[in-house]
């Protein structure tokens, strides 16, 4: 018998939206064994520890046989020879993604060279989201319904429950609730602009 196809999905998963889940499906058609690899990535100021992804992910793909979750704080191409991975998955949303897809892929090569990259394409509606988007969206109230699965968006909604604003004596209650709602607006801008300027 040949040894099961293995292929490696890494990321630091935080969250774990449902383009991340929607292309775990699309490996899971494509190989006989996909492990999610979720990175410590402390440097980067995770909202949710190793453990609380790992056990996020864990729930949310308890339906796919195929799939394992484990974590890892070393190289990624030493994850994939540990799982016997034969692959490393990587989702391409845009064209902006792929300088940078391209450069890791290239690195990869060199430092494993048995080890292919292959990129996915996620679905339509899911070419725009990323975990920090989706952050900034929660962080300011929005609603990420749709966006993470149902498990992923009550975690974040308890991690990033904005405190009650306090508001002055001699304010009108009409007046409080208009800048509430200019505030929130001018906060999505400020999403959408950190989103272009990351993209480049």
């Amino acid at each position: 018998m040949t040894n099961p196809r293995t292929a490696l999905f890494p990321g630091t998963f935080d969250p774990f939206t449902n383009g991340h889940l929607d292309l775990t499906r699309r490996a899971a058609r494509l190989f006989d064994r996909v492990v999610i690899a979720v990175a410590e990535s402390t440097a980067k100021g995770t909202l949710f520890d190793t453990a609380e992804r790992c056990e996020m992910i864990r729930a949310c793909v308890k339906s796919m046989p195929r799939v394992e979750v484990v974590h890892f704080n070393d190289l990624v191409v030493d994850c994939a020879r540990r799982e016997g991975a034969e692959v490393m998955i990587r989702g391409l949303r845009a064209v902006s993604d792929f300088e940078f897809e391209f450069q890791m892929a290239l690195m990869n090569r060199r430092l494993a060279r048995g080890i292919e990259v292959a990129f996915l394409m996620p679905s339509q509606q899911y070419t725009y989201l990323n975990s920090t988007l989706v952050k900034e969206i929660a962080k300011l109230g929005g609603p990420i319904r749709g966006l993470v699965p149902r498990l992923v968006e009550q975690r974040l909604r308890t991690r990033l429950r904005p405190a009650p604003a306090a508001t002055s004596p001699g304010k009108k209650a009409g007046a409080s609730s208009r800048a509430g709602r200019a505030g929130r607006t001018a906060g999505a801008g400020g999403v959408a602009r950190g989103r272009k300027m990351s993209a480049r």
